[in-house]
């Protein structure tokens, strides 16, 4: 969003010319997006802190008389919610914690807090409907599901054009200092003030800024669905991927594992005590679930959901035993998966936390400043009646490098590719032939 007066560009070349078109439009199409994804964004980085307050109330709770069974807990937990069945324990971090049961009724979980003494039911909270996968939804789907998830990739997509063509307009040419490189130039009105802020916070925020488009793209509907078919036909597919391309894929994994979940107390081996202690003693990253054995996997399993995944672990449990049968770590993991792993528990700020999430706000807030510097300099240059977009460049012409790096972009951001499509159409079809639109537009 590096905006560049009209008349600093002249005498520029033609590809200048036409990335600072590039740059306009990309930034038209991004900002409010790019605003609603650092709020978003931003609130997700807390969510220990968050959950820990939420759940302030059941973390020390008065602790009197002989604790219950995980087998009378886990059964106060579905007569809870009538017509559930038993889907997991969410083991306690700490003594006086509530106990944590899941349960579900055809795929909906419900989260049930039950009292460890007195067995009494402390609250119930729909899965499906706790504060962060609120936020969850709002950040990479606006609550509109898989057509949310397109938009926030198509504006995600646009946004890494927007910060290397603004990369591209920002490298110093013929600078003399680093004022307005490196830092903005105080003092000179506030012409120079709104384009020293965009161009230099665009420099520093640029890098931190690319990594989180980039790195949130495996979540994304598209993309990420285009990534596991090609990890399917290249064989580096994992059994199970550690994160999902949608809400409702994650419901459907949790639905055909509820579905499949037999009765608990039919498979004549350990008991849900033995199980849940053999579990806690295996001193896994916390949040730990324990899930009971379904009709394809007779076996208890015991899965870290740390944010910071490079610490998690999945543990299977004999049914019959309580031994352990298989143990599947992060660095077991295929290269593909581990490196996903890492980029995303940066994103979440969860990777050398409590600096990793001073960062990512620190990137939100460079990009709510871009966004704004941006637009209080289009309003300013803008002139009354047109767009005010950067005039366009007479009978130019896509050298044969530009073509390729946009056909490559175009395989790489397949909604990036498509919108583009659709974008050329429509202006050749519809804007050029419409005067009033060409006009308002700045079309040749």
């Amino acid at each position: 969003m590096i905006a560049v007066e009209k008349r600093e560009t002249e005498g520029k070349g033609s590809l200048y010319r036409m990335l600072w078109r590039w740059h306009f439009y990309a930034g038209l199409i991004c900002i409010p997006f790019v605003i609603w994804l650092a709020v978003t964004g931003s609130v997700y980085l807390f969510r220990p802190q968050i959950d820990a307050w939420i759940d302030r109330d059941i973390v020390a709770l008065e602790r009197a008389g002989q604790p219950a069974t995980q087998e009378a807990i886990v059964a106060a937990a579905t007569k809870a919610v009538p017509g559930s069945t038993f889907a997991g324990i969410m083991l306690a971090e700490e003594s006086d914690q509530a106990a944590r049961v899941l349960v579900s009724d055809h795929g909906a979980r419900t989260r049930v807090y039950v009292h460890p003494d007195t067995l009494a039911i402390l609250k119930t909270v729909d899965e499906g409907g706790t504060w962060d996968r609120w936020v969850f939804k709002l950040h990479g789907e606006l609550m509109m599901g898989n057509a949310g998830s397109i938009i926030v990739e198509l504006a995600a997509s646009w946004a890494i054009v927007m910060v290397v063509t603004g990369l591209y307009l920002w490298w110093p040419r013929n600078a003399k200092g680093l004022g307005g490189v490196l830092y903005p130039r105080l003092g000179q009105g506030p012409k120079r003030f709104w384009r020293d802020l965009h161009a230099v916070v665009g420099v520093w925020v640029s890098a931190f800024a690319l990594f989180l488009l980039v790195s949130g793209m495996p979540w994304s509907l598209v993309w990420g669905n285009g990534f596991k078919m090609v990890r399917d036909v290249t064989g580096t597919a994992p059994i199970s991927q550690d994160w999902t391309t949608s809400s409702a894929d994650e419901h459907a994994e949790h639905a055909g594992h509820d579905m499949a979940a037999m009765d608990h107390s039919a498979h004549g081996g350990a008991s849900i005590d033995a199980i849940v202690a053999k579990a806690r003693a295996l001193d896994l990253a916390p949040p730990v679930i324990l899930t009971p054995p379904t009709k394809t996997s007779p076996l208890w399993w015991a899965k870290s959901n740390a944010q910071n995944r490079p610490q998690r672990e999945d543990v299977a449990l004999s049914a019959m035993t309580g031994e352990v049968a298989r143990r599947d770590t992060f660095g077991g993991k295929h290269i593909i998966d581990q490196i996903v792993g890492v980029a995303i528990a940066a994103h979440e700020g969860q990777l050398f936390a409590p600096l990793n999430q001073v960062l990512g706000v620190l990137t939100a807030l460079g990009l709510i400043t871009l966004c704004v510097s941006a637009f209080v300099m289009w309003r300013r240059r803008a002139p009354e009646g047109v767009l005010g977009a950067p005039p366009p460049i007479p009978d130019a012409r896509i050298g044969a490098g530009l073509a390729v790096i946009i056909a490559i972009a175009a395989v790489l951001l397949p909604v990036l590719g498509a919108s583009l499509v659709v974008l050329a159409v429509l202006e050749r079809l519809i804007l050029r032939r419409w005067p009033p639109a060409r006009r308002w537009l700045g079309l040749a």
